[in-house]
């Protein structure tokens, strides 16, 4: 995630603000603990559709006090809230949930590291922000590892995508990482022109009015298509699954994520979110058996290795 240097915290807070970092990426990790059995009672929009509803409610003591302000909002601020509740909040979570449906979740929970590389570029076209000498090398070799990572046969790349064991949820991975690495960048320009509280809760706004409109186009706003046969013969456990999906998945760690980077520097936060990785990793491997082959294994270290000289070398130019 590219994000602004906070100011230096005080001594005192630094101790806990990574680890408050830490804590809410490892619990965004866990989300494919319960996306991937809703996969099997609903289709992926309304999994997302159901998610935004319930953070949404959530998030109401945030939202309804912070309403005042959104007079003072300018037009640029709601072009880049509009673009991250579309991108980031709607669409890109939809194309998550259908890479877990369709690919390895375990490959596809580590591709999704690829996304600081994105989002740098895309703060460089739109912020013009800097890019490190070394950027486009360690960019290079992240590609490099996310196709490696990608394939189950690496020799058979040049006969199909099929034989070389390619995925249609790789792709989806793919694509999610380019929505939600743009959503990243569209977010820091919410951020200047929008508090915190009432910018995160204008996104899940947002993604629902989205979600909704996918689903009238898609003619799934409907009880049969919200609430289908599959989800009626496991009713409990669907909607236990989708509340902890908007809450120990979603609503929870989004709080205190920014909490901690509140306290915490950029390029250190960077290190800490790397936590998310591990946990839905643990989660896949553990506990669906999606596992990697040995050379998805160093392919996935490598690209994490490749992401986090990404995340330090931009630091390093921030700084100055």
């Amino acid at each position: 995630m590219t994000v602004t240097e906070p100011a230096s915290p005080p001594n005192r807070n630094r101790m806990y603000g990574p680890w408050l970092v830490g804590l809410g990426a490892a619990l965004w990790g866990t989300e494919s603990a319960w996306r991937i059995p809703l996969n099997d009672l609903f289709d992926a929009e309304v999994i997302v559709f159901w998610e935004h509803v319930l953070i949404l409610i959530m998030f109401l003591p945030l939202l309804l006090p912070s309403l005042g302000e959104l007079r003072k909002v300018d037009s640029k601020t709601w072009g880049y809230l509009l673009f991250s509740g579309f991108a980031g909040s709607a669409v890109g979570t939809i194309f998550f949930t259908l890479a877990l449906k369709y690919g390895n979740p375990t490959v596809v929970n580590v591709i999704l590291n690829i996304q600081p590389v994105i989002s740098t570029l895309g703060a460089f076209w739109l912020f013009r922000d800097r890019l490190a000498p070394r950027f486009f090398a360690y960019a290079g070799i992240a590609i490099l590892a996310g196709i490696f990572l990608s394939v189950e046969r690496p020799d058979l790349i040049g006969v199909s995508f099929k034989s070389a064991g390619i995925t249609l949820g790789t792709g989806y991975a793919l694509i999610c990482a380019l929505f939600w690495g743009g959503s990243t960048v569209a977010g820091r320009g919410v951020m200047v022109g929008m508090p915190l509280r009432l910018a995160s809760s204008m996104r899940i706004v947002v993604g629902l009015i989205c979600m909704t409109l996918i689903l009238i186009g898609y003619g799934k706003l409907n009880g049969h298509s919200l609430w289908p046969a599959s989800a009626q013969a496991h009713t409990g456990k669907a909607i236990i699954w989708l509340l902890l999906l908007a809450s120990i998945s979603g609503g929870v760690p989004l709080l205190i994520y920014f909490r901690g980077l509140s306290l915490t520097r950029a390029s250190t936060a960077g290190y800490f979110e790397m936590m998310q990785t591990l946990a839905a990793v643990c989660i896949t491997w553990g506990f669906f058996h999606a596992g990697l082959q040995l050379h998805q294994i160093v392919a996935a270290l490598i690209l994490m290795a490749a992401v986090t000289m990404v995340q330090r070398v931009q630091a390093t130019v921030e700084a100055k």
